[in-house]
C-alpha cells in the first residue's frame, strides 16, 4: 500500500464494510473459503482498501485464529481500514446474513427434509461447494508464488491432516516456525555472499 494512504478519501466507512460484507454474506454459499475471492475483488481489486500481498498476509491470520474464518476476516479487513469501529461493521456484515438465514431454515426445516426435491437439492449443491472451495485454493497459490520447488509444503500438510488426523494448529505452528528459520538461513547466506 502506498505511504500516506488515507481511508478517509478512499470511500471506505464502517456502513460502507457492513453494506459490502453483508452482500458478500448474502451470497455466498459454501462457507468462509468461498467467500475469499468475492472479498478480494471487493477490498483488493475494485476498491484497493488492502493491496494483494496484505490481503493475503490477512487471510494467513485470519486461518491461524481460533473462530469462525468469514468472520475472521471480515474483522481484520475492518480493523485494518477503520479500527474497532471498523472490525464491529464488518464482522456483523459477515455473519447477520447467515445467522438469518440459518434461523429461519432452523424454524421451517423440519417441514421440508423429507421432501425428495429438497434433499435433491442438497446433493447438487454438495459437488458445487468442493469447487467453490477449490478455486481460490489454486488462485492464493498463485499469489503466494506456490513453484514447484515449495509444492510440496502444501500437499504434505494437507496430507498430514487429511491421513494421519494431525491437528492443523500444529501445521500452522510447524509453518511459521520453518518460514523464520528459512528467512533467517537466506539472510546468513546473503550475507556471506556479500562479504565474499
Amino acid at each position: 500500500m502506498a505511504e500516506g494512504y488515507n481511508h478517509k478519501e478512499d470511500g471506505s466507512s464502517p456502513h460502507r464494510l457492513f453494506k459490502i460484507f453483508f452482500r458478500i454474506g448474502l451470497f455466498t454459499f459454501g462457507g468462509g473459503y468461498t467467500m475469499i475471492p468475492v472479498i478480494e475483488k471487493y477490498v483488493v481489486d475494485r476498491n484497493r482498501w488492502i493491496d494483494r500481498e496484505e490481503f493475503l498476509d490477512l487471510i494467513a491470520l485470519a486461518q491461524s485464529c481460533p473462530g469462525v474464518f468469514a468472520i475472521n476476516i471480515s474483522t481484520f479487513i475492518g480493523y485494518k481500514l477503520h479500527k474497532t469501529n471498523g472490525a464491529l461493521y464488518a464482522a456483523l456484515g459477515a455473519a447477520l446474513p447467515s445467522f438469518l438465514i440459518i434461523l429461519a431454515i432452523a424454524a421451517y426445516f423440519h417441514q421440508f427434509r423429507n421432501v425428495e426435491w429438497v434433499a435433491a437439492c442438497f446433493n447438487g449443491i454438495r459437488p458445487a461447494v468442493v469447487a467453490l472451495i477449490a478455486a481460490p485454493t489454486f488462485s492464493l497459490a498463485k499469489s503466494a508464488g506456490l513453484t514447484l520447488a515449495n509444492c510440496w509444503i502444501p500437499a504434505a500438510s494437507a496430507l498430514l491432516i487429511w491421513l494421519l488426523g494431525v491437528n492443523p494448529v500444529y501445521i500452522i505452528i510447524a509453518a511459521g516456525v520453518g518460514g523464520y528459520v528459512y528467512g533467517m538461513l537466506s539472510e546468513d547466506d546473503n550475507g556471506y555472499q556479500d562479504g565474499k
